[in-house]
């Protein structure tokens, strides 16, 4: 009789628990060292008037060729061409409403309800899952006054500059498509095999961006916002998010390129964003620090089977932060021409 009350009473916690709401989802996180938590190598290969100074055997994208020098106008100036990764923006990618994980895990409230995270199995087929992101303005090197007074270099504070929560968009695939009307194009299975051959360039390299549509080995790109359609791990889809939330702020205008010929004078829009253009390195909870094949950071879209190993854990590692660096390409040392 004792036998048969004990185990009523643990089928009814273990109902209890398995039913509880989505809000009972912790919030932790953490402020991330600048220091020590950030894969600093990944700021190269440093190139100046195309001479490399410093590549720490880290990967690279082409760069403008030709002429070291370079010319600005508007106003009139001549400078050398420089090309270095600079550490620009930072991702919250998290399953709690308003759990800010890059500001030490503090939990806002705004006084009104947002989607909370979830993963779930249908019918026996893949499991999906739904999170939210955060957006932070972080131009590490110019906060930390690392370098002083250089054009080539984001000139703006740390800040929370987008939160999906507040985005309608963000969990409606329906209305999401008013961002990328593309998806009815590849919405199939050749288009989706495609995909295949963007993991292995990203895995060896950088993405193809022939197949634009595509995550590398994260899956499709599409749909722009938090509903992962195929969720292997935590790491792959957040991995996958980060990719996505870059493409919609350049989809948006709210995301701007810096590489190449366009970008030696300035930065320019790029709704179709270059997926060569980004690195990026997990910041929580565990940051990505150690070194694997020389590399702490990686293109968007490369498998995450070897970094991201161990890096998902219960309680306070299921939600998870990145650093976001961007290719820089940049005319340096610009001097004004008739003044």
């Amino acid at each position: 009789m004792k036998f048969a009350r004990s185990l009523s009473v643990f089928l009814g916690l273990l109902v209890l628990f398995s039913t509880m709401p989505a809000m009972a989802q912790t919030c932790k996180g953490k402020f991330a060292n600048p220091i020590t938590d950030i894969c600093w190598s990944c700021i190269f290969p440093l190139r100046i008037a195309g001479i490399t100074l410093a590549s720490l055997d880290q990967e690279d994208t082409p760069n403008p060729g030709g002429n070291p020098l370079c010319f600005c106008g508007n106003p009139p100036k001549i400078g050398m061409k420089v090309s270095f990764w600079e550490p620009v923006r930072r991702v919250d990618v998290v399953r709690s409403p308003f759990c800010m994980v890059s500001l030490g895990g503090i939990k806002m409230d705004p006084g009104f309800d947002a989607p909370s995270g979830s993963r779930y199995r249908r019918d026996g087929q893949d499991q999906s899952s739904f999170y939210q992101v955060h957006w932070y303005v972080d131009p590490v090197i110019y906060y930390l006054q690392a370098i002083l007074d250089n054009g080539c270099l984001e000139n703006t504070g740390f800040d929370v500059a987008y939160l999906t929560e507040l985005d309608p968009l963000w969990k409606d695939d329906e209305l999401t498509r008013i961002l990328n009307p593309d998806v009815y194009l590849f919405g199939n299975m050749p288009a989706r095999a495609a995909c295949a051959a963007d993991c292995v360039a990203a895995t060896s390299g950088f993405p193809n961006n022939l197949f634009f549509w595509c995550a590398g080995c994260q899956g499709s790109l599409y749909p722009l916002n938090g509903n992962v359609q195929a969720h292997v791990g935590g790491v792959q889809a957040s991995s996958l998010e980060v990719y996505r939330i870059i493409a919609k702020m350049h989809r948006e205008g709210l995301m701007w390129a810096a590489s190449g010929d366009d970008g030696l004078c300035g930065y320019y829009p790029q709704p179709v964003m270059d997926k060569t253009g980004y690195k990026y390195q997990m910041l929580y909870p565990i940051p990505q620090t150690k070194k694997i094949a020389g590399k702490c950071c990686q293109p968007l879209g490369r498998s995450t089977i070897l970094w991201g190993a161990g890096r998902e854990f219960p309680f306070e590692g299921e939600d998870f932060a990145y650093q976001i660096f961007r290719k820089r390409n940049c005319c340096q040392g610009a001097v004004s021409i008739g003044n």
